[in-house]
């Protein structure tokens, strides 16, 4: 009966949790995207990469959704043995209130967010037959928020009682690793599958308050986020499909 009545009061704070507000940055895990690069297979040795592409995803509870566009411009590079690639961003979307209680203080239906950026990568490979296998890599994105939602959150974390991290500055990094091919007859017509595990660093005020009662290893394995994406192209166009705590389509053009 004390077994019961335990699991009973678990399922309670369980369900009313879920329904606690929680504030986070509008690119929280998601700054970090696919950089394409050139491969040993391709002609050129440098090139350029110019996409657009929108990101479906929802907040760190699950009851608000972000949707934004996004434009990518990059330079990758293939050496004997290594890539690397750089390149800038910008984001524009909608946070979207999953709320109907129009009597809540502070409450709003929809907010612009923005932000600008700059990525990095970088992996070692090996080449077999008609693949590339990029083993070993890192990639790192710096993001700046701007918009309405950043200074929701601001004006939020001075009042004092909410969840909300007001942070506008945001620096991810993790490791990758990849495999990359061409097609048997015709080396522009490409695939290539990525994994990636990373974390944003810097301390968020969720950890003092939403967070609090997390001992160190729950507060560690919570920061890591992990990306797959999928990569083709063909000619001179390509796209990308990616998931993690997200949906994220893309499609370019590189010369």
């Amino acid at each position: 009966m004390k077994l019961k009545y335990t699991f009973l009061l678990l399922c309670v704070a369980m369900i009313f949790a879920s329904c606690s507000h929680v504030y986070t940055p509008a690119l929280y895990h998601q700054d970090i995207v696919y950089q394409p690069k050139p491969t040993s297979f391709d002609t050129a040795k440098s090139l350029t990469y110019i996409s657009a592409g929108v990101n479906g995803y929802t907040n760190t509870n699950f009851n608000d959704v972000l949707i934004s566009g996004q434009l990518n411009l990059s330079q990758g590079y293939v050496f004997d043995g290594f890539n690397v690639a750089y390149g800038g961003f910008a984001v524009f979307g909608d946070y979207q209130n999953g709320s109907n209680d129009k009597t809540k203080a502070n409450y709003f239906s929809d907010k612009f967010f923005g932000a600008v950026g700059g990525r990095f990568s970088i992996n070692a490979f090996t080449t077999s037959g008609r693949a590339d296998i990029r083993f070993i890599g890192m990639e790192m994105a710096y993001s700046h928020e701007f918009g309405d939602y950043a200074s929701f959150r601001k004006n939020l974390n001075t009042q004092g009682g909410y969840y909300v991290d007001p942070r506008t500055d945001l620096f991810s990094i993790g490791l990758t690793t990849e495999v990359i091919f061409h097609n048997r007859d015709d080396a522009t017509f490409q695939h290539g599958i990525r994994g990636f595990l990373g974390t944003t660093v810097g301390h968020s005020n969720l950890d003092d308050t939403y967070y609090n009662n997390e001992d160190a290893t729950a507060r560690m394995f919570r920061k890591i986020f992990p990306k797959v994406s999928y990569f083709i192209t063909f000619k001179n166009y390509f796209g990308t499909f990616e998931a993690g705590s997200n949906i994220f389509v893309r499609f370019g053009y590189k010369f």
